[in-house]
């Protein structure tokens, strides 16, 4: 099963909301803020690559608040 970590900076006062909506999306299994050069880090978990890089591209990346993310895919 594809996962991968997709490590997230936020606009400031922005991280609880994303967090929440972080944890209504299917495929996101688990969800920190964090302290550092990040503010959010997400697991990520699907039955396919396409369908993971499909959640990061199309769910993650496209929420409200979220400036820039980096995703490291887990080697199987």
């Amino acid at each position: 099963m594809p996962k991968a970590f997709v490590l997230m900076n936020a606009e400031l006062g922005s991280e609880d909301s994303i967090v929440n909506e972080l944890r209504k999306i299917d495929g996101v299994k688990e969800v920190y803020q964090v302290y550092g050069v990040y503010d959010i880090v997400a697991q990520v978990e699907a039955d396919t690559m396409e369908k993971a890089k499909e959640i990061v591209t199309w769910k993650l990346r496209k929420l409200n608040g979220v400036k820039s993310t980096l995703t490291m895919i887990v080697m199987e």
